[in-house]
């Protein structure tokens, strides 16, 4: 998110993970910079494009500004107004041949043939939703980065699932098996800045159970997480910019730099691809990362 920070060596947080050799990145390619605040990738494996979520205007802004843009695997934008009439728009998820998206204070399901909404859900409480992750049953998580909690939309019911202060400022989320990753952006001032930046919990989805994964030590400003190799995550910094790859014993190391503004990432472990969308920039990265 675009924010203002206090002044920190952010740099000084990933010392600690230097020691570790990093994979190469190869850059595939770069869109055209004609994005309006590019908060979310997401790969739809299905039809073989990406969807981005654009902001366009202030992130908590109740504009009917924001939209989605579909994006082909060779960068080419295919429709950048595929659909419109959103709000502040952040992270998405899909099931089968419904798109859901996290709009401020509602959770928007889109039907992706019909490419109309269908549905909206209302999070009461909510002030931030932002990332989103979908289980192997179909519910779907979405983190409200300023309350501190986990919704979770199940049977047709939208509502808190957990409600701590120990999420400080969840961010993205990514599933694996019956656990649920979620990148915290720190505890964050009136501004959005943060005097500690956060770090990656886990929480079961049996009992909700909160724990920390690798380490307590700052990490970041998360925004995008995503599972990665050997038990590892891809987590994108959106404050200092870089991809990197956080290891469950807590090592971080920084796989490319980028810029302020890496946003809510994307990959695909078939082709070892991953989508970075620019937000301050206008534009979506793709890089492969070697074995």
């Amino acid at each position: 998110m675009k924010t203002r920070f206090v002044a920190i060596a952010l740099a000084g947080w990933l010392v600690f993970g230097a020691s570790q050799a990093a994979p190469e990145i190869e850059r595939l390619w770069e869109s055209a910079p004609d994005f309006l605040q590019p908060e979310s990738v997401l790969f739809d494996h299905d039809r073989d494009l990406l969807f981005v979520s654009n902001i366009n205007g202030g992130p908590t802004e109740m504009n009917g500004q924001g939209f989605i843009s579909t994006v082909g695997l060779d960068g080419r934008i295919a429709k950048l107004h595929w659909l419109d009439g959103l709000n502040a728009p952040k992270g998405m998820a899909r099931i089968g041949k419904r798109l859901f998206v996290s709009d401020i204070d509602v959770l928007v399901e889109i039907d992706i043939e019909a490419e109309r909404i269908v549905a909206r859900y209302p999070a009461t409480g909510a002030r931030f939703l932002n990332d989103l992750a979908a289980d192997d049953e179909g519910r779907v998580y979405v983190s409200d980065m300023m309350s501190n909690r986990i919704y979770r939309l199940a049977d047709g019911r939208f509502e808190p699932w957990v409600d701590s202060p120990r999420l400080a400022g969840p961010n993205g989320l990514a599933i694996v098996g019956a656990t649920l990753y979620v990148g915290c952006w720190g505890a964050m001032e009136a501004d959005f800045s943060t005097k500690v930046p956060g770090h990656v919990l886990r929480i079961s989805l049996l009992d909700r159970q909160i724990s920390d994964f690798g380490a307590d030590r700052p990490v970041g400003n998360l925004d995008g997480i995503e599972a990665f190799d050997d038990g590892s995550l891809l987590a994108s910094d959106w404050l200092a910019g870089g991809l990197m790859r956080i290891d469950a014993d807590g090592d971080v190391v920084r796989l490319d730099p980028l810029a302020q503004g890496s946003a809510d990432i994307d990959y695909d472990p078939g082709s070892r691809t991953v989508w970075v969308p620019m937000m301050k920039e206008g534009k979506v990265i793709a890089m492969r990362i070697a074995r």
